[in-house]
């Protein structure tokens, strides 16, 4: 019988990767007042200095992680075969993909330069740890919902960043990594929670990612074909519908649950599906809809708000990060 799940889990020491989950839902709120910009419904403003605020997370994270890292007992090897932390590693590169994406309306060959960089580190570290899971021999009970990040997020962000860079092809081939690799481990970690215990409540808010595969799938479908809602969009946009009301079942669940550094797991989700929500109420243009997209971008705003809140409330009395062993 496999270890229980409470026994794997790597206490953190320092700047752990699941942290650039800041930055990331920061990152997606900024992409949210994006697109109300873009549709001239809210100041861009806001989007630019969300991105500022998020680059300047990201940055000192990324410093922190990578001086901290050779520190650690195996260093990279142990870092990257982790079964709890390693998936969140991709996040360093993602949200560099997603500030790239934000620099360029502004610097479009400097945005491209990054981006292009950020795809490929993307990509290659995706590669790099599908094949570690397959040489490792993976424990089902070890899987959760965050091992989507590197093929499956960070496909189809690549994809939504070709795109708005003039790379039609690039973006198509992003987007087939991404949607691909999204039915198939998907479809492995769907299968471990429903046939394997609970995940144990430090890794609960993972659950919240399976939003955003649907929801970053439906945005990068657009954004490949130009804006194009047809059959393909409306079946993005009904599986996205269903993995929202799996969250308001899960509601109860959350609540029982202690604030940590996990709950910014909700963050990036979320905030992407508020922005495929602001595309559907741009495409169905309901009676007052300016009101509604206004409804969705502050709700959204007023969530990841409340979770910085309370970071810093809990940062101040030394109990968001646990301690070492």
């Amino acid at each position: 019988m496999s270890r229980p799940m409470t026994q794997m889990i790597r206490l953190p020491v320092g700047i752990t990767p699941n942290l650039f989950g800041m930055s990331y839902g920061l990152a997606g709120l900024s992409g949210c007042w994006t697109y109300a910009a873009l549709l001239g419904l809210a100041p861009g403003a806001v989007a630019d200095v969300l991105f500022v605020i998020t680059g300047v997370v990201w940055l000192v994270l990324l410093a922190g992680y990578v001086s901290d890292v050779p520190r650690r007992p195996g260093s990279w090897a142990a870092e990257l075969s982790d079964p709890v932390q390693a998936p969140f590693v991709s996040l360093a590169p993602i949200v560099g993909m997603l500030l790239s994406i934000g620099l360029m309306p502004h610097a479009p060959t400097a945005g491209r330069w990054l981006f292009g960089l950020f795809a490929v580190a993307t990509v290659v570290l995706a590669g790099w740890l599908t094949g570690q899971w397959i040489m490792g021999g993976l424990d089902l009970d070890r899987l959760h919902p965050g091992y989507v990040l590197p093929a499956v997020a960070g496909g189809l962000i690549a994809a939504i960043g070709a795109a708005m860079a003039g790379w039609p092809g690039l973006a198509r081939m992003f987007f087939g990594f991404g949607l691909v690799s999204w039915l198939l481990i998907g479809s492995i970690i769907l299968a471990r929670l429903y046939f394997r215990p609970p995940l144990p409540a430090q890794l609960q808010p993972t659950l919240a990612i399976d939003v955003a595969p649907p929801a970053l799938a439906g945005i990068a479908y657009l954004a490949v074909t130009r804006g194009r809602v047809d059959a393909g969009t409306f079946v993005l946009g009904g599986y996205t519908l269903l993995t929202a009301l799996v969250q308001v079942r899960l509601i109860g669940l959350y609540r029982r649950l202690r604030f940590a550094p996990g709950f910014w797991a909700f963050a990036f989700p979320y905030a992407a599906l508020a922005t495929f929500g602001l595309h559907w109420l741009a495409y169905a243009r309901p009676p007052a809809y300016q009101i509604w997209v206004w409804v969705v971008l502050l709700a959204i705003t007023a969530f990841i708000v409340g979770l910085a809140a309370e970071t810093t409330t809990a940062l101040a009395r030394h109990r968001f990060l646990p301690q070492p062993r």
